[in-house]
């Protein structure tokens, strides 16, 4: 079964589209089977995993719209290591299709299902914003990776965040959860990053990542060569910090279905 993961933040610029590739890029290369779901009109992530959004046939429009099967819209053998659902301009038009369609929330989970055996992990790219894709990915989702940089509207970011993550549980998921807090753009030599960090860990304790990743010229070129990090310059900071954040991941899936399965 695969485990499904949002990674999403409603302030732009956090580094949530970068995550949502370097992360992919890490899981593949510890032999996960990784699918990447490209849910922003703007497809950075598709772009950003060497596809070509302006030749895509079948995106996650297609999909959502039930107007193709979702294994007609998977590409695999991609040049960043894992499979993905692309996605371009198409997906905007998808918000307004998708009101008249019914149970127009889980559009998304209903595909998702017909691919839960195939893959360890499903990555969710999002635009940021709350809409209804937005919604369709929550609602899909088990849990909810939300990036940050640690300054100061951030953390009013996260507290309108966490409302909607709690609102999406009570009323269309009720096993989504905040998987993790990850900290972006982290440089230690300023003292708002440091303090937001603390509060950050004061408040949400383990749900913090240890890994941090940090401001990395690498990681901000990698995107333009259609590239992740790790495939782009696999010594540099940022990639090295996102191979350190899959392993994180890793190990709290495992502890986690340790003890579902002690519970059980």
């Amino acid at each position: 079964m695969a485990k499904i993961l949002t990674i999403t933040n409603q302030k732009g610029g956090v580094g949530k589209t970068t995550t949502c590739v370097n992360l992919a890029a890490s899981l593949a290369a510890t032999k996960k089977r990784v699918l990447l779901v490209d849910l922003d009109p703007q497809g950075n992530a598709s772009m950003g995993s060497g596809v070509d959004k302006h030749t895509l046939e079948n995106t996650v429009y297609e999909v959502l719209t039930d107007k193709v099967k979702i294994h007609e819209a998977i590409l695999k053998d991609t040049p960043a290591g894992y499979d993905i659902i692309g996605s371009n301009g198409d997906l905007t038009a998808a918000e307004v299709e998708l009101l008249q369609i019914p149970r127009r929330e889980f559009r998304l989970k209903m595909a998702l299902m017909e691919v839960d055996d195939e893959y360890d992990y499903v990555l969710i790219d999002n635009p940021p914003s709350l809409n209804l894709l937005t919604v369709n990915a929550l609602a899909s989702s088990a849990g909810v990776i939300i990036p940050m940089q640690c300054e100061y509207y951030a953390l009013e970011g996260i507290s309108a965040l966490i409302g909607t993550i709690e609102k999406i549980n009570k009323r269309l998921n009720p096993n989504l959860k905040i998987e993790g807090i990850l900290r972006t753009m982290f440089d230690p030599r300023m003292s708002l990053t440091k303090d937001v960090s603390t509060h950050l860990v004061e408040y949400f304790g383990d749900k913090v990542y240890r890994t941090v990743i940090p401001r990395n010229v690498r990681l901000a070129e990698a995107p333009s060569h259609g590239l992740p990090a790790l495939l782009y310059d696999k010594n540099s900071r940022g990639a090295v910090a996102y191979l350190a954040l899959a392993g994180e991941l890793i190990r709290r899936t495992k502890l986690e279905e340790k003890e579902t399965s002690q519970e059980a």
